[in-house]
C-alpha cells in the first residue's frame, strides 16, 4: 500500500530538469536561502558539488520524471517545471509550482493552461505548418523566474 502523501513529500525544490533553462539560477537562489534542491531527469548531467544539491535519475520510461516529482511533491515543496500536466498534479498535492519562465501555476490558472494546451495540440494535429512549443526564453523570463523563486522561498519560510 502507498504511504500517505505527507510522508512522501520532500521539503525543498524539485526541478523537472530535462530542458530546464534556469538550473543555474535555481542553484544560486537555493544556496542563498539554504534550501535543498533535487534535480530530476532521465539522464545524468553535471550538477554543482554542494550538499544542498542532489540528483535523482529516473528510468527513461514515459513520464518517469514527472511521476517521481508528483509523488514527492507536497505543501513544503516548490516544483519548477514547464509541463502543465505535471504542474496540475503537483498543485493537487499542495506544492507551489513555478514555470521556467517565472510564471506561477496556481489553482486559479491551471484550468486555463490545460485548456490552452489542449487547443494548441488540436491545432497542431489538424493543420500543416503550425509550429509548437513555447516562445524563445528571454532575459525578462530569467528575471521573472528569479523574482518568483525568491518570493516563493520567502513565503514558504514565513509559514
Amino acid at each position: 500500500m502507498n504511504e500517505p502523501r505527507a510522508a512522501q513529500a520532500e521539503p525543498g525544490i524539485l526541478v523537472d530538469a530535462d530542458a530546464c533553462p534556469v538550473k543555474d539560477e535555481i542553484y544560486r537562489v537555493a544556496m542563498r536561502h539554504a534550501v535543498a534542491v533535487t534535480i530530476v531527469s532521465n539522464s545524468p548531467f553535471r550538477i554543482p558539488a554542494h550538499p544542498l544539491i542532489s540528483r535523482k535519475i529516473v528510468s527513461d520510461g514515459f513520464d518517469a520524471a514527472d511521476d517521481w516529482i508528483a509523488e514527492h511533491a507536497g505543501p513544503e515543496t516548490i516544483v519548477i517545471t514547464a509541463d502543465i500536466l505535471l504542474a496540475d498534479r503537483c498543485l493537487k498535492a499542495g506544492a507551489t509550482v513555478i514555470g521556467n519562465n517565472g510564471k506561477p501555476f496556481t489553482s486559479a490558472s491551471i484550468g486555463g493552461a490545460i485548456a490552452t494546451r489542449a487547443i494548441m495540440a488540436d491545432l497542431r494535429a489538424g493543420a500543416d505548418g503550425i509550429g509548437g512549443g513555447p516562445p524563445p526564453f528571454s532575459k525578462a523570463d530569467r528575471s521573472r523566474f528569479l523574482q518568483a523563486l525568491d518570493t516563493a522561498l520567502v513565503r514558504q519560510k514565513s509559514r
